[in-house]
Parts: C-alpha cells; sequence; structure tokens
C-alpha cells in the first residue's frame, strides 16, 4: 500500500515537484553568493552608529541602510534625482560593488512561489510542497524498510543499478527534503490565509518629536548600544523635514527614532507569530545559515534524478506485471495461491505454478498474501509464495499477512506448503519465508510440503520443489518456469588454469577479456557474474576474483555433475566467448577501516577472498584459512597467496586439506586449533567474510561459536553487528 502511495504521488506530482525542486536549487545559490560578497569579519565588536557613521560620510544622500541575513550591508542613495544602490564594506563604509536586484532571480523566485498565477499559483505550489513531503516521507520508511531498520540506515544498499542510485540519493537528501517540504507548506499555509499570518503591528508613530538641529547619524543614542549584527533596516527621514524620524527595523522589532535628540520614541517587539515565521524562513531559504543553504541546494538537487530513477523503476515494475486469467473465486477455489512479492518476479513463478494446477484440473484461487481471508470453504490446499525483503521483512504485498494470519482460529487450518525466494548473498535469506512457516506450525497448520527457498530465483530449484509436489499430490505436471534474459556482454576467454583432476574434483580458474561491445558495468571483487549457458534462460552466479580495474574478469568453476553451466564452463578453449552480465555485491565487501578481516573460504570460496587479499593495497590485516582436498593438486592460487604474504598484502595464512596424508583436515578444524589468535583478532573489531558451499559454512559457524563462547559473543551477535558476513552457495 505505503509503495503504491509513493509512486501514484510520484507521478501525480513529478512536473511541479520538478519546477519547485529546480528554482529551488537556483534560489538556494543566492545566500551563498550574498555570503561570498559580504565582509563581516571583524564588524560583531561594531555598533550600528559606528557603521551607519562611515557610510554617511562616503553617501551624505543616504535613504536607507539594509543588512541582508548573510552579513551584506546595502545603502539606497540619490544620485542626478535617481535612486541607487551599493554594496558597501562596514569597516570602511566605502563601496565594494554596485548593487540591483536580479531580475532573472525575481522571475525565478515568482514562479517558485506561485508559478507566476499570483494566488492560483501559490495554491499549486502549496499542493506540490505537500506532496513533496508525502514523498519523502514515505520515502524514508519504504527505504527504513529495505535497509532493516534505523541500525541499518548506513549500511550498505543492494538492488539493481537504478534502485541503488534512488535509494542512495534518497539516504542522503530525505531530511533535507522533509525540511525544504514542510517548511514551505507552512509559508504558504500562512500567504493563503490557512493559518496565523506573520504580520506585526507597526509602533505607534510618536505623536510629538524634539525640534532642534538634527544629530549626526553617528551620534544617535539609540543606535550606540545597538550591535551591528542586529541591525535589518534604517531609513533616513525625508531630507528638510525636522517632523520626520529614523525608521529602525532589528532581528527583535520595529521602532522609531528621533532624529534630534537620538532616543527610541516607541518600539514594537516581535511578537511569537512573527518569530516562528522569520525562524522557518531562514531554514527554509538559508538566508541567514549559508552552510544551510549549501545543504538545502545540494539535496534539492537530487530531485530531478531521483524522479528518473524512481519513474524508471515503477515502470520496470509495471512491465513485470504478471495477468493472471481464470482466477477461480476464493469461495469456489480447492486450492489457494498467495503470494508475497517485492518486484513482481515471485509473482511470475506464482504464474507458472497457477497454470500448471490449473491445467492439471484444480479450481486456484490466486491473490496476494495481504488478502488472506478468514476462511477458503472450499480449499483443500494452500500454497504461499513469498520473497524477503531487506533484513528479513515482508515484501509489500505481505505486510499484512501475518496480522491476519494471528486472527484465524485453529480449527480452520487447511494444508500448507511455503515456498521462500531471495539471495544467499543476504544475511536473512529467505528469512520472511522462514518466520511465516513458524508462524503456521505454531498454529497447528498442516504441513503440505516442507519449506523450500529458492536461491536467485533458481528455475532448476523451482522446478525440484514442483516435481516433488506433483509426486506427493500423484498428479502429473511440470514446473517449466522461463525467466526474462538480462542483457549481457560478450566475453572472450583469455586464459585457464586447470585444478584437481587428480582428486576428481576438477577446478578451473577461467580468466575473460572485459571486451568492448557492450562494455560491462564497473565491478571489484566480491561482485557476482551471471552467465548464461548456451540455450539456457537461466543465469548461473560466479564470485569475482577480480576488479574491473585488472583489465579481466576472473572467476573459479568447480565441475559439478550434470551441471549445465559448470560442464560449459569447463569445456571452454581460449578464444571462447560467453554470455555474461554483472550483479553488484556490495553487502560482501572488506570494510574500509583499519580493522583487521578474517577471510575463511574453502574450495572455489576463495574467489572473492583472494581478490581482497589482491587489492589490500593499504596492507590492511588480512587472515585468510582456507581448505582444499590436496596441496599437489587443488592447492588454488598457491603461488600468488605466497608472494601476498611476502608484500604484506595477507598477513596469515592458515590452509587445511582434506586428503593430505600428513595432516589431513577441514577448514573449521584450524579454526578450532587457531582460537587464541581469532579472539585477539575479534577483539580487535575483526569481521568475518565467508565463502563457500553450505555445508561449509554450517562447520564454520559451529567452530567459531566454540572459539568465541569465552568472550562471550557468537556468530549470531557478529552478524547483527555487520561483522560476519557470507557469500553461501
Amino acid at each position: 500500500m505505503l509503495r503504491t502511495f509513493h509512486s501514484v504521488a510520484a507521478w501525480l506530482a513529478a512536473l511541479l515537484v520538478l519546477v519547485l525542486a529546480l528554482t529551488g536549487v537556483v534560489l538556494a545559490a543566492s545566500p551563498l553568493i550574498d555570503r561570498a560578497q559580504a565582509r563581516v569579519s571583524g564588524t560583531s565588536a561594531l555598533s550600528v552608529a559606528e557603521v551607519v557613521g562611515r557610510i554617511v560620510e562616503h553617501y551624505p544622500s543616504t535613504e536607507q541602510i539594509e543588512r541582508t541575513p548573510s552579513g551584506s550591508l546595502i545603502v539606497y542613495f540619490s544620485a542626478a534625482q535617481n535612486s541607487v544602490a551599493d554594496r558597501v564594506d562596514p569597516i570602511t563604509g566605502q563601496a565594494i560593488a554596485p548593487y540591483q536586484l536580479s531580475p532573472v532571480m525575481v522571475w525565478i523566485k515568482s514562479l517558485h512561489r506561485s508559478l507566476l498565477l499570483d494566488t492560483p499559483g501559490r495554491v499549486v505550489s502549496a499542493t506540490a510542497a505537500l506532496m513533496m513531503l508525502l514523498l519523502s516521507v514515505s520515502g524514508a520508511v519504504l527505504l527504513l524498510r529495505r535497509l532493516g531498520g534505523w541500525r541499518r540506515l548506513l549500511g550498505p544498499v543492494q538492488g539493481p543499478l537504478r534502485s541503488r542510485i534512488h535509494a542512495e540519493l534518497g539516504r542522503f537528501a530525505v531530511l533535507g527534503l522533509i525540511l525544504s517540504a514542510s517548511t514551505g507548506l507552512y509559508m504558504s499555509a500562512t500567504t493563503l490565509g490557512l493559518l496565523p499570518d506573520n504580520q506585526q503591528m507597526d509602533p505607534l508613530f510618536p505623536d510629538s518629536v524634539s525640534i532642534g538641529t538634527p544629530a549626526p547619524v553617528g551620534q544617535l543614542l539609540a543606535l550606540q548600544d545597538l550591535p551591528i549584527g542586529a541591525l535589518r533596516d534604517l531609513v533616513f527621514p525625508y531630507p528638510g523635514d525636522p517632523a520626520d524620524v529614523f525608521s529602525l527595523r532589528t532581528r527583535d522589532g520595529l521602532g522609531f527614532i528621533d532624529q534630534n535628540s537620538g532616543e527610541l520614541l516607541s518600539f514594537q517587539s516581535f511578537g511569537p507569530l512573527q518569530r516562528v515565521y522569520e525562524f522557518i524562513y531562514m531554514l527554509h531559504t538559508g538566508e541567514g545559515l549559508w552552510w544551510l543553504a549549501l545543504i538545502l541546494g545540494l539535496t534539492t538537487l537530487t530531485v530531478p534524478v531521483m524522479t528518473y530513477t524512481g519513474l524508471a523503476i515503477w515502470w520496470r515494475r509495471s512491465a513485470a506485471l504478471v495477468t493472471i486469467a481464470d482466477n477461480s473465486p476464493a469461495v469456489q477455489a480447492d486450492t489457494i495461491l498467495l503470494v508475497g512479492s517485492e518486484g513482481n518476479t515471485t509473482w511470475a513463478f506464482a504464474k507458472t505454478l497457477f497454470d500448471a494446477l490449473t491445467e492439471a484440473g484444480h479450481r486456484v484461487h490466486i491473490d496476494s498474501m495481504n488478502a488472506l481471508a478468514d476462511s477458503y470453504p472450499k480449499a483443500k490446499q494452500l500454497f504461499i509464495l513469498t520473497s524477503t525483503y531487506g533484513d528479513g521483512a515482508a515484501p509489500s504485498s505481505a505486510q499484512q499477512f501475518l496480522a491476519k494470519l494471528a486472527r484465524i482460529p485453529d480449527e480452520r487450518s487447511i494444508p500448507v506448503a511455503v515456498l521462500g525466494f531471495g539471495d544467499r548473498q543476504f544475511a536473512q535469506f529467505g528469512a520472511y519465508a522462514i518466520a511465516v512457516k513458524d508462524e503456521l506450525d505454531r498454529k497447528g497448520w498442516p504441513v503440505l510440503q516442507p519449506l523450500t527457498l529458492v536461491d536467485r530465483q533458481s528455475c532448476q530449484t523451482f522446478s525440484r520443489w514442483g516435481q516433488e509436489l506433483s509426486n506427493f499430490l500423484d498428479i502429473p505436471f511440470e514446473l517449466a518456469h522461463q525467466p526474462v534474459r538480462l542483457p549481457t556482454s560478450s566475453l572472450q576467454l583469455r586464459s585457464r588454469t586447470l585444478y584437481g583432476e587428480a582428486v576428481d574434483a576438477p577446478i578451473v580458474v577461467l580468466r575473460f577479456g572485459l571486451g568492448k561491445k557492450p562494455k560491462l558495468p564497473s565491478f571489484s571483487a566480491g561482485d557476482l557474474v551471471g552467465i548464461y549457458p548456451p540455450e539456457q534462460t537461466s543465469a548461473r552466479f560466479y564470485s569475482l576474483a577480480s576488479c574491473s580495474g585488472d583489465g579481466e574478469m576472473e572467476i573459479c568453476v568447480r565441475q559439478q555433475d550434470g551441471g549445465i553451466c559448470s560442464n560449459y564452463l569447463h569445456s571452454l578453449a581460449v578464444g571462447d566467448s560467453i554470455a555474461a552480465y554483472i550483479q553488484v555485491n556490495t553487502q560482501f565487501r572488506p570494510n574500509s577501516e583499519s580493522r583487521p578481516s578474517i577471510l575463511i573460504g574453502a574450495g572455489t570460496g576463495i574467489a572473492p577472498l583472494v581478490g581482497f587479499i589482491r587489492h589490500n593495497q593499504r596492507h590492511q590485516s588480512m587472515s585468510l584459512y582456507w581448505g582444499g582436498r590436496h596441496p599437489d593438486s587443488d592447492y588454488l592460487f598457491a603461488t600468488e597467496l605466497a608472494r601476498y604474504l611476502a608484500d604484506q598484502r595477507l598477513s596469515r595464512l592458515v590452509t587445511a586439506f582434506s586428503r593430505d596424508a600428513d595432516a589431513p583436515g577441514y577448514v573449521q578444524d584450524r579454526i578450532l586449533n587457531d582460537g587464541p589468535e581469532l579472539r585477539r583478532l575479534v577483539l580487535q573489531g575483526g569481521e568475518f567474510l565467508i565463502c563457500g558451499g553450505k555445508a561449509m559454512s554450517v562447520g564454520v559457524q559451529e567452530a567459531l561459536n566454540t572459539v568465541l563462547a569465552p568472550l562471550g559473543i557468537d556468530v549470531n551477535r557478529l552478524k547483527s553487528t555487520g561483522r560476519y558476513r557470507e557469500d553461501i552457495y
């Protein structure tokens, strides 16, 4: 619901918000320019009397002196029967440069405030400000959901490039945009009479003034104790009129000064409403706070980019919407299919299941998880297909599911199967699907099929789950899901190195040239490359050992029995080409600080780890724990690792070989033996980066929990603080 509102509001207000944003950026520059032209250094101790006295010496025909919020002094005076103005130096009273309002800035300010349409335009501008505020607040909530709450606000952002740009800019600009929109809305509301206005009652004009010779302006008593920083405006008496007075405006109020005696005749202090309005005006414009104007200008400058990326994201999501025909009514369906999805990819899998079950003769009702009903009178089975959003949160179409489930009596339960979708590179892989399954188990709902998690939209996993379901239901059908093939680049194989043949576990290190048409986007070690085998619509992902600056793309591939992609890659000869694309994996990176990094892997899991070490030019403390089968057969990157130890890019290397006759073991064994060193690194703030198979990761977690127990720390605690990250396959 919130995401839909955010998208609709963006569409409705896009043009108006862009006008407000672009004109706001230009106006934000005005306080900065004014501040740059002002001379305020050394003036804090000066009184208004001193400064005005010096100005009058150079400008005998002074009519008015104005001090802008940024500190510039403007003198208005008569010259050749014309009113002109100069920007003056408060120290000397001499001219800095002529002063004149820019017609362009006046036009832009009018466009910003009222779209050049007076009152109707002010109403439209106020509406645009309201929409910007709603967009900013809803966007902030969506961002927090995506990142996993306030504690992860500064954490890495995952997803496609446009989505990451949108989120990163939103994270940077959201507070500034909320401030600009809310203050602008307040000012519009006062102008339109929706809130009490800011009109200040003028002080009473004095009934009488002293008669005599006007005192020099620099000797006026009322100005001698007034600091120059408090001045806003001083209007001089009409020349030759002894009954006229000085009109004074300060930061505190308005008053009149006798030109003969120099006394303050009357003064009206600003009321609370006026003070509030001026404070909000300052926050909105940055006038008087040049640094705030800079911040507001930079944050507002993000609006055009966020508008483009936001609409592009919406368009892509809309294009991915799945149309479901022949959807049976919920009260008549024998099969219920509920979907939790953030970007519609899960709906595509659900559509494949829907079609298969419908073709098999079932009356299937498909809907979002938010539409969970209290009962399904004729339903014999329930399927839940859901992704996980951010750090274990519900996707947008499932945010109400658990609350609705809690209200359903347990006796109305029907057999249910849960299928989770996600990405193993995320720490909370499938967490929401697991939470749904746990709640169903707690309420006693019968299990139709055990929970299954699908990694990175794996069609193979989905198909195997479908085969198990087909066998269980005793209904012949096949889930042959065909995902949309993503744009790829053609990469040519430059070199290959084969390991592991002697131990019947072939591993090949492949190095591809980056090519020129189309060119791959920038990537780093730890990112993923998706490779399409010939005539396949599903990509297989491999962790990268290189970065784009190396001039090549390097991966490690273990040959799997029956593995379509691994066998294809192992068959490649130098000069052959592949179709590939990059998937950024910013979550799996060493920290950018000086804290130690403990790298743990087995087999081909060494690929991103050796890439981290290779690019450790700052000689950050890095320890590598790695396991293979035999040192003479599959010791990957052995020569390189020795060189990195020598030049101190690698601080410590601990290996384990399961088929080593002298000292067989696994990487978790070496971890248990190295407990004191690991505890020392953890106490120094060390982080863990683990890459390899699932079984290895389980063993490593158990070993580390044992090692860290004396410190009162476990792996879950390290994960919660971002000090334990995995890339598991």
